[in-house]
């Protein structure tokens, strides 16, 4: 399974326009070769560079494992926001304070759809997928303000 970005390559920056500094949208983002038994996905988007520990960025689960991609400034149909370190239930975008920090894009297919609200915070989520992860897959973004 991989997940990928027609906007940055792995490992690169990503470009200020999904950050705070530019429209804070969420990045186009390509998924391939999910398992055929995935009930689900989960994507998961943090900085575990940031000073009060690792930040969720974005956060959505029972993602229809069909789905090949999630265009930029948008999420899939019937999936389920939840909620960010930040406190809302959408993207917010990288925005450290200083340095630079790596953003991982984490996708998990799942042998099950999971039965959480909107707003379930990381750490429910975790909790939920735990043994229940079939394939997993990242892409790791990197940002510093004031770069383009």
């Amino acid at each position: 399974m991989t997940i990928s970005s027609s906007a940055f390559e792995n490992n690169q920056m990503i470009p200020q326009k999904y950050t705070c500094e530019g429209q804070n949208i969420n990045p186009p983002l390509v998924f391939s070769e999910v398992p055929d038994n995935a009930q689900s996905l989960v994507l998961i988007c943090d900085d575990p560079d940031a000073m009060v520990g690792t930040w969720t960025h974005w956060l959505i689960i029972n993602i229809e494992p069909k789905t090949t991609q999630i265009a930029e400034n948008n999420i899939p149909s019937g999936s389920v926001l939840g909620k960010t370190s930040s406190g809302g239930n959408d993207y917010h975008g990288p925005c450290p304070p200083s340095g630079t920090h790596r953003y991982f894009f984490k996708l998990f297919a799942l042998d099950i759809k999971l039965d959480l609200p909107e707003g379930s915070d990381v750490k429910t989520v975790k909790n939920a997928i735990n043994e229940h992860v079939i394939q997993e897959a990242e892409l790791i973004g990197l940002y510093e303000r004031g770069s383009k």
